[in-house]
């Protein structure tokens, strides 16, 4: 019998995975069953179970996949010595990760934010899961802190906010641009940039001028 190639059976793993995350971006973890994955990789049973012994296997490949490739496109950003402004820098960041995965589509439309945020839901049942979530959030957090300290060293962001509240912030920009491309449409990362440039354009006034409260009582 031939000895079938690292490569061959490296190609067949992500067909399996590719096809899968199609599944569980079209219909959900759950609602997708192991013959839907059979229907859509084209291949026997036996052959995918060489490679995962379920679904369970799979989507917990898939939900480490996802995070490992948002986690890798963020804290490579963050090794740029000086970083660029925060509007370039998620903006570059997102639109990167979702140009590699262009190639999975479902019904015409990108399949990876869908199937991000069905991660996100995943990780509220299964603990394993959400434990790696956890991991990838802080390590990227940590990342983005350093690059917001960056800023304050070098005088391009006011130094009397914590870097971690801004590295958070920039965060939760990147998570609900994602949400918004599964939720809405599809749309260019420029937006988010150009949003971002014109948020942070905002003229910053003394305290007593801004209208804004710490006790919850309504500006104005």
């Amino acid at each position: 019998m031939a000895r079938v190639s690292q490569e061959h059976l490296d190609a067949r793993r992500r067909q399996i995975l590719d096809g899968a995350a199609i599944c569980f971006a079209r219909n959900g973890f759950h609602a997708t069953s192991m013959q839907d994955v059979l229907k859509e990789v084209d291949l026997s049973a036996g052959a995918v179970y060489r490679y995962f012994s379920g679904k369970e296997a799979l989507i917990a490949a898939i939900v480490e996949e996802v995070l490992g490739l948002v986690r890798e496109g963020f804290e490579e950003a963050a090794l740029a010595d000086p970083p660029p402004p925060p509007d370039l820098l998620v903006a570059t960041v997102l639109g990167r990760i979702l140009a590699t995965m262009e190639f999975l589509t479902v019904d015409g439309r990108p399949a990876f934010p869908r199937l991000v945020v069905q991660v996100w839901a995943e990780t509220l049942r299964n603990e394993e899961l959400a434990a790696v979530l956890r991991d990838g959030y802080g390590a990227v957090q940590t990342s983005w802190g350093r690059i917001v300290q960056a800023y304050q060293d070098t005088g391009m962001m006011r130094p009397d906010v914590a870097p971690d509240h801004v590295a958070r912030t920039m965060m939760a920009a990147a998570m609900g641009f994602l949400a918004q491309q599964a939720l809405f449409e599809p749309m260019p990362s420029e937006i988010l940039q150009d949003g971002l440039r014109a948020l942070s354009s905002v003229r910053d006034l003394p305290d007593g001028d801004r209208g804004d409260t710490s006790d919850g009582s309504q500006l104005g």
